[in-house]
């Protein structure tokens, strides 16, 4: 049972490195060329197709040419014919998958493509095709041995597809000087686009929110603010909004000790801390909570300044947990 699973793998391993030999030919490189020429000049999107589970792997092909800089959308051919060719325009271009190259209902788009003047780009693995002669660019898949034992199910042509498509979306990726930063903004949701997006201004607390108390506030006051606000701490400042310290939860519980048995009235600018570490308003969320997690004793808490060194907020570790981090 180990045996045989160890060979299907092998058998599509060995399919890829055929592949991978197949277009260090001068001649196959050269046709690679003009389709990722064809592809990079695209004016519209790059329109993927395919049928079975040549269209299941053109469907993430799309999703990977849309997330990497290249606008893309999958056409299933059956709905093309039935109406969706209206999603076609002829800036676009289209990839068609087809281990057969005559699957007819990936035929079926042909006439209207061609009368449309619409740039037809086919991966087939039979390069004497329907598809394969109707196309203005093919890409000849050498595929002879699928790893299904039936020869039947689409496994060995079906990797080599999705790796062909993955290769030139990358490709692509890198012609056009597609950055780390460009991917995050397709992904907001992901923790990539959430470290590169998030700016410590999208979470902090500031105008009522903000905690804040004066330096001469006295303790019921202080300990008032940290209780309506709940920020686990209060930023202590001058008349003309500088920043002078902060006063956590955790410095009020450690003096009501000292204030109960030497009966002294303390004031904020008794308890705070004094020129505490804060962080920028326009800097990046995860770096807030780099910093935060890099002390030796952790912050929980930050007060958050502007260019001008005013302050304008309170973060949380809390916000940055919440928000995915």
């Amino acid at each position: 049972m180990e045996e045989n699973f160890l060979n299907y793998l092998s058998i599509e391993l060995k399919a890829l490195e055929h592949t991978v030999e197949f277009f260090k030919d001068s001649a196959n490189k050269n046709i690679l060329k003009k389709v990722l020429n064809a592809l990079v000049s695209v004016k519209g999107r790059i329109i993927v197709t395919g049928m079975g589970k040549a269209g299941h792997i053109g469907r993430k092909i799309a999703a990977t040419l849309s997330s990497t800089g290249s606008p893309s959308v999958f056409v299933h051919p059956a709905e093309g014919i039935h109406g969706d060719l209206g999603m076609i325009d002829q800036e676009d271009i289209v990839l068609a998958f087809s281990k057969s190259g005559e699957t007819k209902e990936v035929l079926s788009l042909i006439p209207y493509l061609k009368n449309s003047n619409i740039t037809l780009l086919s991966i087939t693995c039979s390069p004497e095709s329907s598809l394969a002669r109707s196309s203005d660019y093919f890409l000849s898949v050498p595929i002879k041995e699928e790893a299904c034992p039936l020869d039947l199910a689409p496994t060995s042509s079906t990797t080599a597809f999705l790796a062909i498509g993955d290769a030139i979306a990358l490709t692509l990726m890198d012609i056009k000087g597609f950055k780390k930063e460009d991917f995050a903004r397709f992904h907001p949701g992901g923790s990539l686009g959430k470290r590169l997006l998030l700016k410590v201004s999208d979470l902090m607390h500031s105008g009522t929110e903000n905690s804040i108390v004066s330096k001469n506030a006295k303790l019921e006051e202080i300990i008032v603010e940290l209780t309506n606000k709940a920020m686990g701490g209060v930023n202590v400042i001058n008349g003309e909004n500088e920043l002078l310290g902060i006063i956590t939860d955790g410095d009020v519980r450690r003096a009501i000790p000292k204030i109960r048995s030497e009966n002294v009235n303390i004031l904020a600018k008794d308890l705070m801390t004094a020129n505490p570490i804060t962080v920028q308003d326009d800097s990046k969320a995860y770096d807030a909570l780099k910093l935060m997690e890099d002390r030796e004793s952790q912050i929980s808490v930050l007060p958050v300044l502007n260019q001008e060194r005013k302050l304008v907020g309170i973060l949380r570790l809390h916000d940055l947990l919440n928000a995915g981090f």
